[in-house]
């Protein structure tokens, strides 16, 4: 039985190891992305690379998004009229992080062309992404979900949270525990360091503890070795958490952790020029409020 065919948009950081993942589960893909030696890169492991976002979707059964935002991703799907150029009974996997409302949203007006559609956010980063590890959150019809799993399995694990939108409140969450341990292991990698420990021996010791993480020790590292090259850009976790926090007051919450992690994160961005370095530099902001100047 031939697997069906994927059209891929959106092949940076994240997208581009996602779709080698998908070649090399054995998954016909065409790739577009708004740089084009961007998709260019996966043509030698089979992609075929398309000239314009409508070619790219042309005959996919299943197409894949992974934008900046939600207005990225309804722009591209309405107001230049891929979702248009979709064959009838396609489906909009969109992998983008956004608003919970925003993907309601595109999933009605999708439906009502006939179109499925999954709001399917992931975890993991750039190594997630390589490793096809990813975590992925999806939201949608039970029966979509269920024609897309052996897709998505290409990529990382799968697990449907509930119906349209459920998935980026999945991922939300997800970022709003990001955040505030990402502040937490700054203070914890400085505090230790600054008494005489050694970071990378600490990591070690925590491991398989209560306090050990992921966020720990990969992003533990990258603040004391000094590594801020994004895999999460921080511009793009303000981004989430002011989702987050959009989402809280929509349902009456107060979320003082999340609240006191923006005002970190944007002074981090706008006094420190931090848009662009990993959301780990959330380090470099507490050093500031140190007055310690970065080795």
């Amino acid at each position: 039985m031939s697997k069906p065919k994927i059209a891929f948009i959106g092949t940076g950081l994240m997208g581009g190891p996602m779709a080698a993942n998908i070649l090399k589960a054995g998954f016909p893909l065409t790739a577009w992305n708004r740089t084009a030696s961007k998709a260019e890169e996966l043509a030698p492991l089979g992609a075929t690379v398309a000239m314009s976002p409508q070619q790219a979707v042309a005959d996919a059964d299943f197409v894949i998004t992974m934008l900046s935002d939600g207005p990225a991703v309804a722009s591209l799907m309405f107001d230049q009229n891929v979702a248009e150029a979709m064959k009838s009974g396609a489906v909009l996997i969109d992998m983008s992080s956004i608003k919970a409302s925003e993907a309601r949203d595109h999933a009605a007006r999708l439906e009502a062309m006939g179109l499925g559609h999954l709001d399917a956010p992931v975890s993991g980063g750039t190594k997630g992404a390589e490793a096809a590890s990813l975590a992925i959150m999806a939201g949608g019809n039970e029966e979509v979900f269920s024609s897309a799993v052996a897709l998505l399995e290409a990529m990382g694990r799968p697990v449907r949270v509930g119906p349209h939108g459920a998935g980026q409140l999945s991922k939300l969450a997800n970022q709003a525990i990001v955040a505030v341990t990402i502040g937490v292991v700054a203070e914890a990698m400085l505090f230790a360091e600054k008494g005489g420990a050694d970071p990378a021996a600490i990591r070690q010791a925590l491991k398989g503890g209560f306090a050990d993480s992921i966020i720990l020790q990969q992003h533990g590292e990258r603040m004391t070795t000094g590594n801020f090259v994004p895999g999460g850009p921080s511009k793009f976790q303000l981004k989430d958490i002011n989702n987050v926090l959009e989402e809280a007051r929509n349902n009456g919450l107060s979320l003082p952790l999340t609240e006191q992690m923006q005002t970190r994160f944007k002074r981090f961005i706008e006094e420190l020029d931090g848009g662009d370095k990993d959301h780990s530099g959330i380090y470099l902001e507490l050093l500031d409020i140190n007055g310690i100047s970065p080795e």
